[in-house]
């Protein structure tokens, strides 16, 4: 039964009216132009466990180009020939964490929320009934690991901070879980699934 209510609540959160939210939200004194950005998806994938409902997120494998090491969801950017993108999330969730779209129940879709390297993200909710964990794809990821919902629902784990980025000053939102650093666009968005649900 709780679990039924978290997922309505996720439900009713999807469809609020919410705002896109940029990497420059909290640095508006600096440069915010980064050119043309390039289409990405990633799922925001939420599975049914005994004890409660968890977020699946990934350590990105350290040799990528793009944010190695970093934590976020499963996902990439859109290629030519995806139907759209949730199909995209979908798809790079197979890749990367071994994720079958079949089993995945897509909620809809959250603000888009651009980076300052260049990306547009659009980040698909989808819910995860059965038993599932998944397989690391280690050319792109380096470890899964879940997170308690109710853990990114808590404010106080939400924190911004600052550091040094190519010469500059630059703010960010974070919520640490354990030995995991999540910030920058996870956090972000994270933090706008919490806020459309009421919780900051």
């Amino acid at each position: 039964m709780k679990m039924n209510q978290e997922k309505n609540d996720v439900l009713r959160a999807i469809a609020q009216p919410a705002v896109s939210t940029s990497d420059f939200d909290l640095n508006s004194n600096s440069n915010n132009s980064v050119g043309e950005l390039t289409e990405a998806g990633v799922l925001v994938a939420l599975v049914e466990r005994p004890d409660g409902v968890n977020l699946i997120l990934t350590k990105r494998a350290a040799h990528l180009s793009n944010h190695p090491g970093q934590i976020s969801f499963p996902g990439g950017k859109c290629e030519a020939d995806d139907a759209d993108i949730v199909f995209t999330a979908l798809r790079e969730a197979k890749e990367e964490i071994g994720l079958n779209p079949e089993i995945v129940n897509v909620l809809g879709s959250l603000p888009t929320h651009d980076t300052i390297t260049g990306f547009k993200i659009t980040p698909t909710v989808g819910w995860i009934e059965t038993g599932w964990y998944g397989v690391a794809d280690p050319s792109e990821v380096s470890e899964i690991f879940e997170v308690p919902l109710v853990h990114i629902m808590t404010p106080k784990n939400f924190h911004i901070q600052t550091r040094v980025w190519k010469g500059i000053n630059r703010s960010y939102h974070c919520v640490p879980y354990g030995p995991y650093y999540i910030w920058g666009a996870t956090a972000y968005i994270l933090r706008g699934l919490a806020r459309q649900m009421g919780q900051v």
